[in-house]
């Protein structure tokens, strides 16, 4: 009986297993788990490597001077404000198209658009500026991007502006090296860039006195009588007009103006830092951090020293004194320390929380971090400033815009200003460069007219 039971549960095993279809797949087996399972990993933050973050950062900055260039001239426009992009959408700035000729040419260099547009964009531009307003060789401050016509500054500033100048002609001794040995249309812009420099009056800009002076107007000559004595931003001004052959300044108008007869050697220190020159109305802690930036975009500051100072270092201990200010936080400002710095002129917060505009610093502080403070000092402060750069990153929700960082940033008052000033996006495409490669430096360098107005002046440089 019991074999008779067997032969039949046999023959149903084998039934079932015949009308089975062959295409199912197996069963799952279902483990038992143990008894103390382990966690999943958790998912891992991402991160970003210092290259792939300066890359990312001179990337998504360049696209201030070429997306959103004033459409007539390719001019850098003085301001871009994404929620209302037709504020002053015609207002190109001087010293900002400066920085955005360099601009372009690391735009070309890092393979953001080819050598063919970049050249193109760089005739545009110059192409406007010889046929803009000039007043004894100096473009205004303003210049209407559709006319060329001046845009007053202010009431009696509507004439050449003779820093924005300079700092216009940096950018076109920029481009001539990088040009000259070109095609033959691209030497045809060198000449060009270098006939706009050359035909700057800086010697009219003295008044037959022994200093430069910022501003001269057709309707009020210079009664703004604002003269240019360091320590600022002014130092290139001087270096460019020593090397005027035609118009050049003698070292007399250098000593008396710049250097105010010595008088801006400081002995003046701040952390442990000595300031080296006295920041002019900043004297204990240092000016904006623009200071070091904007004449040290094509200037290289390495050993650049005169019988006044050695100005890598002015500029390092200026970096430092700003960062160690911001670690130290005497204000105590939500977020403030190692990796959130940097105070320099840019937007800023009002007390009723709209959009205004401050030169922050040291003794001018509004608990307002501008990006372009601490992204710009980094071929000073490069531990420090890479690691703001890091933090600005970590936020990019809500810094990271259309043109690259925005112009500023209060975590203490849960603010960003969501808007860009050319002379604030410039130097960080710039000075990253710089970092990275020197490019900007040696091609401003090598200029023959700068050398001779350095050894003018007395000073000892670097060249390529």
């Amino acid at each position: 009986m019991s074999n008779i039971k067997l032969n039949i549960l046999f023959l149903i095993f084998i039934l079932v297993s015949c009308s089975k279809d062959s295409s199912e797949p197996d069963p799952v087996v279902v483990e038992t788990p143990t008894e103390n399972p382990q966690p999943e990993a958790p998912e891992e933050e991402e991160t970003i490597s210092n290259e792939e973050l300066l890359n990312l950062t001179q990337e998504e900055t360049f696209k201030y001077f070429w997306d959103y260039a004033q459409e007539d001239s390719g001019c850098a426009p003085e301001r871009y404000l994404p929620g209302n992009p037709s504020t002053d959408a015609n207002v190109v700035t001087t010293g900002g198209t400066g920085f955005g000729l360099m601009a372009i040419i690391i735009g070309i260099e890092r393979q953001f658009i080819s050598r063919a547009e970049g050249v193109a964009k760089l005739q545009k531009m110059i192409s406007f500026l010889e046929s803009a307003d000039r007043f004894y060789g100096a473009w205004p401050h303003w210049i209407d991007g559709s006319t060329g016509n001046v845009i007053p500054f202010s009431t009696q500033d509507n004439g050449g502006d003779l820093v924005e100048t300079a700092f216009l002609a940096q950018g076109l001794i920029c481009v001539s090296s990088y040009l000259k040995t070109g095609s033959d249309s691209e030497i045809a812009l060198a000449n060009l860039s270098d006939k706009l420099v050359a035909e700057i009056e800086w010697n009219w800009y003295t008044q037959n006195q022994n200093t430069l002076y910022w501003h001269w107007s057709p309707d009020y000559n210079f009664d703004m009588n604002l003269q240019l004595k360091g320590y600022n931003e002014t130092l290139l001004t001087y270096i460019i007009a020593a090397s005027s052959a035609d118009f050049g300044i003698e070292k007399a108008v250098f000593d008396a103006g710049w250097a105010d007869n010595g008088n801006i050697i400081s002995s003046n220190s701040a952390y442990g830092f000595p300031l080296l020159v006295k920041h002019q109305g900043a004297e204990q802690y240092g000016g904006p951090l623009f200071w070091a930036h904007y004449s040290y975009l094509g200037l290289n500051p390495h050993n650049l020293s005169d019988q006044y100072a050695d100005y890598w270092q002015v500029n390092v201990n200026h970096s430092l004194i700003n960062y160690t200010y911001c670690v130290e936080n005497p204000l105590g400002f939500t977020g403030y320390g190692e990796n959130l710095w940097g105070l320099t002129a840019s937007y800023s917060r009002n007390d009723d929380g709209s959009l205004g505009y401050s030169a922050h610093r040291p003794g001018n502080d509004r608990g307002v971090i501008s990006p372009t403070a601490a992204i710009s000092s980094l071929p000073y402060t490069p531990e420090e400033s890479l690691k703001a750069l890091h933090t600005f990153y970590e936020n990019k929700d809500i810094l990271l815009g259309p043109a690259g960082f925005y112009d500023g940033y209060s975590p203490q008052y849960d603010w960003v200003a969501k808007a860009y000033l050319a002379i604030d996006q410039g130097p960080e495409i710039i000075m990253i460069e710089n970092y990275r490669s020197g490019l900007l430096w040696n091609l401003f360098m090598q200029n023959k007219n700068v050398q001779n107005g350095l050894n003018k002046l007395g000073f000892t440089y670097e060249t390529p």
